[in-house]
């Protein structure tokens, strides 16, 4: 789903690693990566807060619409944000899980 949603591909994976399967999936030209686990073991799931959230900056604007249409295309849900700050410029997208990926189109500063 994240894969294609935000057309990210496999740059790793482990199974059994203390319990824990995972992958690893980015854009190999980025430093940053994501990295999702999964534990054999039956835990008890906390839910998800809705202002827990991944954040994109996009700042052009036909990628980022691009990449909300394969969104929606990769199974995301769009909503509104908990914080509507996120709406003004951009798209919340929530995923079967309930974690939220928010698609902002401008220039990240700091």
């Amino acid at each position: 789903m994240y894969m294609d949603g935000l057309g990210f591909q496999r740059l790793s994976g482990f199974e059994n690693h203390g319990g824990f399967d995972g992958i690893i999936i980015g854009d190999p030209k980025q430093l940053y990566h994501l990295e999702f686990t999964c534990h054999k073991a039956p835990l008890a799931v906390r839910p998800q807060d809705p202002d827990n959230l991944l954040v994109f900056y996009i700042p052009d604007e036909k990628k980022w619409q691009r990449t909300c249409l394969r969104m929606i295309s990769a199974g995301f849900m769009e909503l509104k944000s908990f914080n509507p700050y996120w709406d003004i410029f951009g798209k919340t997208f929530e995923d079967l899980d309930g974690y939220r990926v928010v698609l902002q189109n401008q220039q990240w500063t700091h």
